[in-house]
């Protein structure tokens, strides 16, 4: 069981206020006399004492009205009545207050105006069921006893059919567990060994797996759904991605790889056979570097280096940057009938400039030519 902690209330109105957009949305909604709150994971994390630059908005009323004051970068969403506005500091989103209905297990949910109670209570776990007026930050709403929970480092489920409704909220609630440190509540432990994911589609699944994957700790909820059962982590997995999340925050890997939630994502899955080759490798040259990367994507090449190839950091950082002076057009200019010698040709060259053997242009021309078949110019 974790720990109970302590958690300042009385400092609430104090740290909602200071939350980047706050004020802005406090006069936006003040101004055009709307009934908005700011709720679930914003107030959560005030309570814990996080800052959150992305703030969630509900309306009872005409949500729209209050997008529209924010910004003007709006992406409306008719079907579930929301909205996201772009700001400087993050981004909004605005829903009008809602209950939702799911016609079957795992569908997306059917939605109508409701206030702000029904909207707290269709939510998924208490700790994400706070709420406080934009008038009145202080005032915690709370009718779902989530401050409770998270000074006991509880995670629950608000309703029986929470997960028969969306099952993807099993997946959320290891990225919540494990980035909080919170332990499931007996009932929604149960309910989550007996989460049903073949009845959502595969599309959502994996936006909340990469949402775990891109937590800051993403083994540990990894972990946590091995022991739950639904994933089956291989040996060894949990290591694998620390190393992969670790690489990520150094160079050459923090400015030149863009998917380490791909990668974790791989070693999670157990999907490592062409990493593995590749981490085996050793080229000697830079053009052994070039073909014992061919047609491995940014997460295979980071979980490749996070199983051991060192050669990999000369590879991102130099080697994959490195571009002939020639191109085809050269060859056909210089006499070579366009087809197969084209290619062979400008391999070569490419080859030559990568080993350096030829380092201008007029070097790689000769070298690209005289593989093409031609040697006099």
């Amino acid at each position: 069981m974790a720990r109970q902690r302590e958690i300042d209330r009385d400092g609430l109105e104090g740290r909602i206020a200071s939350l980047p957009g706050f004020e802005a949305a406090r006069a936006a909604a003040t101004a055009s006399e709307l009934d908005a709150y700011l709720v679930g994971g914003a107030v959560r994390d005030a309570l814990l004492g996080h800052v959150r630059a992305d703030l969630d908005l509900v309306v009872v009323g005409d949500h729209l009205a209050l997008a529209r004051a924010l910004g003007d970068e709006i992406r409306e969403h008719d079907r579930f009545e929301t909205a996201t506005v772009a700001a400087d500091h993050g981004t909004v989103d605005v829903a009008r207050a809602r209950a939702e209905t799911y016609p079957y297990p795992g569908a997306l949910p059917e939605v109508r105006p409701a206030g702000l109670e029904q909207d707290l209570s269709r939510r998924d776990f208490s700790i994400n069921a706070m709420a406080v007026a934009l008038t009145a930050p202080g005032e915690l709403i709370d009718p779902h006893r989530g401050l409770g929970d998270l000074r006991d480092g509880l995670l629950r489920m608000l309703h029986e059919r929470s997960l028969i409704d969306d099952p993807t909220r099993a997946l959320r609630a290891a990225r919540y567990a494990a980035r909080l440190g919170l332990d499931a509540e007996a009932g929604t432990l149960a309910q989550i060994r007996a989460a049903d994911l073949s009845t959502v589609s595969a599309e959502r699944v994996e936006a909340e797996r990469r949402k775990l994957a891109a937590e800051c700790d993403p083994a540990r909820g990894f972990e946590l759904l091995d022991r739950w059962g639904l994933i089956a982590m291989s040996a060894g997995a949990a290591e694998v991605i620390a190393e992969v999340v670790e690489l990520a925050q150094r160079a050459p890997w923090k400015d030149e790889v863009q998917d380490r939630e791909g990668a974790v994502l791989l070693a999670a899955g157990g999907e490592t056979e062409r990493a593995r080759v590749a981490a085996a490798a050793h080229p000697a040259r830079p053009s052994e570097e070039v073909a014992a990367a061919a047609g491995l994507s940014q997460a295979e090449l980071l979980l490749a280096r996070a199983l051991g190839g060192q050669w990999l950091d000369n590879y991102i950082a130099v080697t994959r940057h490195v571009r002939p002076a020639i191109s085809g057009q050269d060859l056909v200019d210089a006499g070579i009938d366009p087809g197969p010698a084209i290619g062979r040709g400008l391999d070569e060259a490419f080859r030559a400039l990568l080993d350096g053997e030829a380092t201008n242009r007029e070097e790689q021309l000769d070298a690209a030519l005289r593989a093409a078949g031609q040697t006099e110019r």
